[in-house]
């Protein structure tokens, strides 16, 4: 995995730890640069942001200190901060960039036992069976090819665990999750797009082909699945792209997930911030930001205005209903 990074900065209590050990020999060849907190690199948070790209060839190692858990009523009744944050990919719309470059690189948290263990006691703790979000700040399958830290969740929650974990991915390395004895506890989830938006948009992450493979795999498996139709990106030919999408998840979905899979739709939201980087970092990038058809919302943030929302919602709800009609659409935000 050397190739993926250029340099390792890291916390040094972060050595303590059994999974900071094996990062340290991991990645032995690589040069090792102290800090105080993950938080607050200096050199990373004053970087222009024509840099943006360049951080993403960093790695950091740290211990998780804030353990909040928020309450969500979508696939989740909790998002739970977990193993990493942050991605090596670079989608133009992801929501993780929140403060100029904070969140650009990606973060791995070596202390995951200590995370394990307060989501499972909050679990047994509960009245009813939980759902916990555990991918809302992170690729968990992309973090997972660096620190198999899923095939360790997995397994011990299908063990100790009452409830459901669930997270989302872009990526399609879900080989080594395939033969684990997660006894259908843990719910996966994998975003789709055209084509064209995955080449263009999101950069660094799987084909659409890959990921209906990896999403039929893990319901074979015995997973229970979902598939999150994220974020829809109101390009110009817009209903080309996405009725075709449609129609190609439809051909080629197994009967497994088209049978007992959800699917969630989520319409891109955008931020100054965003634009500012990607102007800098990728002046050749395609333009999300369309003034023409979106709107202000809270800080600094745009969405789609309401009128070509409810366009795009009943687009999708026809199409989906005539393709797909036997997976339930759970929400559309």
């Amino acid at each position: 995995m050397d190739m993926f990074f250029d340099a390792v900065y890291y916390e040094p209590g972060a050595l303590d730890y059994q999974l900071g050990q094996m990062l340290r020999h991991k990645f032995a060849s690589l040069s090792w640069r102290e800090i105080e907190n993950h938080n607050r690199i200096t050199e990373m948070t004053s970087a222009e942001n024509r840099d943006f790209p360049k951080l993403k060839n960093h790695l950091i190692i740290g211990i998780r200190k804030t353990h909040r858990y928020v309450p969500n009523h979508k696939v989740s009744d909790w998002l739970v901060p977990y193993t990493s944050s942050g991605c090596r990919a670079m989608c133009l719309y992801c929501y993780l960039v929140c403060n100029y470059n904070k969140c650009a690189y990606l973060r791995l948290f070596v202390n995951r036992e200590q995370m394990l263990d307060r989501l499972l006691k909050k679990d047994a703790a509960a009245d009813v069976p939980q759902t916990f979000e555990i991918g809302s700040n992170s690729d968990l399958l992309l973090e997972n090819t660096i620190t198999d830290n899923l095939i360790y969740t997995i397994e011990r929650f299908g063990r100790e665990g009452r409830g459901k974990l669930t997270f989302p991915s872009k990526f399609d390395m879900v080989q080594p999750l395939l033969g684990l004895d997660h006894r259908q506890k843990t719910i996966f989830r994998m975003s789709m797009n055209p084509q064209e938006i995955i080449n263009k948009v999101e950069i660094g992450t799987s084909s659409l082909s890959a990921r209906i493979r990896a999403l039929n795999d893990m319901a074979e498996a015995g997973y229970p699945v979902g598939m999150l139709i994220a974020p829809v990106i109101l390009l110009p030919n817009w209903k080309q792209l996405y009725g075709e999408l449609i129609d190609r998840l439809a051909d080629e979905l197994s009967s497994k997930v088209l049978q007992k899979g959800f699917i969630e739709i989520i319409l891109m939201t955008y931020s100054f911030v965003q634009n500012a980087i990607n102007t800098d970092a990728f002046p050749n990038a395609v333009q999300l930001y369309d003034r023409e058809i979106m709107t202000g919302r809270g800080r600094g943030k745009y969405c789609y205005r309401n009128d070509i929302r409810g366009e795009a919602e009943s687009f999708l709800r026809q199409k989906l209903s005539q393709r797909l009609g036997t997976m339930p659409i759970l929400y559309i935000s």
